[in-house]
């Protein structure tokens, strides 16, 4: 009797935990029918984590995504970097006036091209004169000392003449020979020549000449005005030896080497694309930002690049190694984890339904626009991916997630 109560009890706590199963699939099922996609939706379907989004072939044009097998690209990597065009300091000059002196002629302006040795100015001024005829007067008395002190040594040798008279003449020989020098260098440091003063050929005028070859940048000075010694008058650069000046972040700075090539755009000239080669990586960084200087020699300058105009430029910084790699609209972050969409053709109903599955990923180098992509598990080469619209297809998924959440 004991042993029939039992089995009966047994039998009642076994029919229970049947219904209360039945019940559960019971629900589950309606669930899953009520929540299948709309024609012309996004559905979801899946369980944890992100699985599959479903769009409907009208829905799919419409967002026009592409489609395709995943592709192999060459890809170098880059370094991306501002800056500006600049001119090496020693193509660079300013024309000072060597003496105090009326600017009585200009002879170029802004713009103008020059040839070293090229007259820009004349000054004129009373001292000028002066200067020459204190040398005229030294010249000529050089050359007097200089017969009176050979007639001294013959005299001397043939002991005829004082011996203390011809170390006088040889000591007032060698100092005047001095004091001529002296006005020579004066002279030529003010472009004169020397010759034609020695024979009393006056200038009235000084000429400031270029010092390089290049174009007048800004010209200082007005006719008529008086400048000091040491006045800036003339500003000229060569622009033949014009230069990209970028400036290399700290964290990029390791990447960058001598000999890598750069190609940049002009801000202001809208479609210029142009080429340059480092030649230089500055050792010391400036502040605000903290960055260093990156000198590059431009392939095939053009003539409207003028020094100060800013740059834009892309560091190249490796081997044009082929890569799988997808366009960065094809990629997005969850979590700190980048993802793509594998896409799949289903036909239902006699129509086309597309399935979007998103696969983690590793990204690598990056250049105009596409990312190098690490596959974690590889896959088939006939399967297609999404080549954009990654930002649409991770929200709409998220959105299925949170609907079929409540």
């Amino acid at each position: 009797m004991k042993k029939q109560i039992i089995y009966i009890v047994a039998l009642i706590l076994m029919a229970s935990v049947f219904t209360a199963c039945g019940s559960k699939s019971a629900g589950n099922l309606g669930k899953t029918s009520g929540e299948e996609h709309i024609e012309g939706e996004a559905g979801y379907e899946g369980g944890e984590g992100m699985a599959e989004l479903h769009l409907s072939e009208l829905k799919f044009e419409s967002l026009g995504i592409k489609l395709d097998t995943l592709p192999t690209r060459p890809l170098s990597g880059i370094v991306e970097a501002n800056g500006q065009l600049e001119v090496p300091p020693q193509h660079e000059a300013t024309v000072t006036a060597i003496l105090g002196a009326n600017v009585t002629s200009i002879k170029v302006i802004e713009g103008d091209q020059v040839n070293k040795g090229q007259v820009l100015a004349y000054l004129s001024h009373p001292n000028l004169s002066k200067l020459q005829t204190n040398y005229v007067r030294a010249y000529s008395q050089l050359q007097f000392l200089e017969k009176e002190n050979q007639r001294q040594k013959r005299l001397y040798e043939e002991e005829v003449g004082s011996g203390k008279t011809y170390q006088q003449i040889q000591a007032n020989y060698q100092a005047m020979k001095g004091e001529v020098k002296g006005y020579e260098a004066q002279l030529r440091q003010l472009s004169l020549n020397v010759e034609k003063v020695q024979t009393g050929d006056i200038y009235q005028y000084v000429p400031v000449v270029s010092p390089i070859d290049g174009y007048i940048e800004k010209v200082e000075v007005q006719l008529g005005q008086y400048v000091e010694p040491q006045t800036k008058m003339f500003m000229i650069v060569n622009t033949d030896h014009i230069h990209a000046d970028l400036m290399v972040f700290e964290k990029d700075v390791y990447k960058v080497k001598k000999g890598q090539t750069i190609s940049f755009t002009v801000e202001s000239v809208p479609g210029s694309t142009l080429t340059a080669e480092i030649y230089s990586v500055g050792k010391q960084f400036e502040q605000n930002p903290k960055a260093v200087h990156v000198h590059a020699e431009i392939k095939n300058k053009e003539d409207f690049l003028i020094p100060g105009m800013y740059i834009n430029g892309k560091i190249r910084i490796g081997d044009n190694n082929s890569v799988k790699a997808l366009p960065e609209s094809a990629i997005i972050e969850e979590e700190g984890k980048p993802y793509i969409f594998t896409a799949e053709a289903h036909e239902e109903d006699g129509k086309t339904e597309w399935a979007f599955k998103a696969i983690e990923v590793r990204t690598g180098i990056t250049e105009d626009g596409w990312v190098e992509i690490k596959l974690l598990e590889p896959l088939t080469v006939d399967t297609q991916v999404a080549w954009n619209n990654a930002y649409y297809l991770i929200s709409e998924m998220k959105k299925s997630q949170t609907s079929h959440s409540h």
